[in-house]
């Protein structure tokens, strides 16, 4: 479980395909204080730690087809920025909200404007029946807790201080680049009941 709230910015160093797998390396400062089978939400995609390089800051883990089809891990370059958060501590504060790192869905950026020091993220995607967003409710992007600020089908908007386009991978972003998607789960069970009691 995540908060969608970003710890580091990791960049990928290597990429190995191994029949329909995928093992990413990846570089970063939280590397020393990581264990072999523990979760980290890679662009909100939860992907386990198989193997630890200390001395290089480098850490890997494994994609399956699953994973690939279903996100933007299968686009990843050497050098590309990953948003990186740990699991979730029962003691902690939830400071973003509930976070699984399962993506829905991808979505593919049609529009970013500056308005007054921060920056408005426009986001199409293909719509489906329990995948809606609601005007103030939340979002997830690329691992990353989000208010909705515009909906319509199939598409919205989110608005991004200074601190999180600076500290995510939101400031590489351009018209076209696909993003993973975690729609809000409250509104994910909301919508496939009411779907359910439709067909009943």
């Amino acid at each position: 479980m995540f908060t969608g709230i970003i710890e580091e910015l990791g960049k990928v160093t290597g990429l190995e395909r191994e029949g329909e797998n995928l093992h990413i390396t990846i570089e970063a400062k939280m590397t020393p204080e990581l264990k072999i089978d523990q979760s980290i939400a890679h662009n909100g995609v939860c992907l386990t730690v198989v193997h630890l390089d200390n001395g290089q800051n480098r850490y890997t883990v494994t994609a399956i087809k699953e994973t690939l089809d279903r996100s933007n891990i299968g686009l990843f370059k050497e050098g590309d920025l990953v948003n990186l958060e740990r699991c979730m501590q029962m003691n902690g504060r939830l400071d973003g909200h509930i976070v699984q790192g399962h993506v829905d869905h991808t979505a593919t950026v049609t529009d970013i404007k500056e308005v007054d020091g921060s920056w408005e993220f426009h986001f199409q995607y293909e719509p489906k029946d329990n995948l809606i967003t609601v005007e103030k409710g939340s979002i997830t992007i690329n691992g990353t807790s989000l208010t909705v600020v515009k909906s319509e089908k199939g598409a919205f908007s989110v608005a991004i201080i200074p601190y999180t386009y600076e500290h995510t991978n939101f400031k590489n972003f351009e018209k076209g680049t696909v993003v993973n998607l975690e729609f809000d789960i409250i509104g994910k069970y909301v919508a496939s009941y009411l779907e359910q009691s439709q067909n009943s």
